[in-house]
């Protein structure tokens, strides 16, 4: 097979893939090289979104796409795999981007805003995250490996950028990026936990719980580390009584008064 290379496959193409009685009209549209091969990642996306990617066949892609199995590999010479690894780099700019939040208002507000973004996402690709983060499948490389660990980092500068104190200047320390490339090794796993139980609790608590949690991991890192502590101070200066971060610390004061022979 060769590749395409700067103009759309020809309507001729197309039909020789099968008999003019079984072709669906939409695979004679014409579309730009770009636009045919974004349709392709659509359409594989889709399937991988629901099912383990050892599960989808080219067959599979070539229907839901409205297309041949030629025309697939046509823009795709690699087969699947290379298949897979256009539709995971795709999800992953997706996903990047449910992390990125202006940095007004709130930290909990904020958190939350993302928190939503990202389960939504969970929720549309739950087969396919899943058999993603699990590892092990057959369509996992090196490559694909590489490109979950991006969206990792790429979640966890995000975060960090709304933990500034003294400006975009300082660098956050050891331990405060430990911490949050922490919490989102705890929301990642909470994720695949939630979907394993059927997506209960609601994505709505699940959210809750995991900002609730970060606060947690924040307040501990903040008594051994400075840079956290001051962190701590202009979060918790801009969080509203009625907000979250103050509920929780209802919640949590009466658990701490039961062991003030602690302090």
């Amino acid at each position: 097979m060769t590749t395409t290379s700067g103009t759309a496959p020809a309507d001729a193409d197309r039909a020789t893939a099968a008999p003019p009685a079984t072709v669906r009209r939409g695979a004679y549209r014409r579309l730009s090289v770009e636009a045919r091969r974004a349709e392709l990642i659509t359409a594989a996306l889709g399937l991988f979104a629901h099912h383990a990617p050892e599960d989808v066949s080219l067959d599979d892609v070539a229907s839901a796409a409205d297309a041949s199995r030629p025309l697939v590999y046509r823009y795709f010479p690699g087969g699947k795999q290379q298949l897979y690894e256009a539709a995971l780099r795709s999800a992953a700019d997706e996903l990047e981007g449910c992390f990125e939040e202006p940095r007004t208002g709130p930290l909990s507000s904020r958190l939350g805003n993302v928190l939503d973004r990202y389960l939504t996402f969970v929720d549309q690709h739950d087969a396919g995250f899943s058999a993603l983060l699990h590892g092990g499948s057959v369509a996992e490389t090196s490559r694909t490996s590489a490109i979950v660990d991006e969206v990792r980092r790429a979640a966890a500068e995000q975060i960090l950028l709304h933990l500034a104190v003294d400006g975009p200047a300082e660098e956050p320390g050891a331990r405060l990026r430990m911490m949050v490339r922490t919490w989102i090794t705890a929301v990642e796993a909470a994720s695949l936990i939630w979907l394993d139980e059927n997506k209960q609790p609601s994505a709505r608590e699940l959210r809750d719980w995991l900002v609730d949690h970060f606060v947690a991991l924040l307040t501990a890192t903040a008594a051994t580390d400075p840079q956290a502590a001051r962190v701590m101070r202009a979060a918790l200066a801009a969080e509203p009584a009625q907000g979250p971060v103050g509920a929780l610390a209802r919640r949590v004061a009466p658990v701490f008064g039961a062991a003030r022979h602690l302090l």
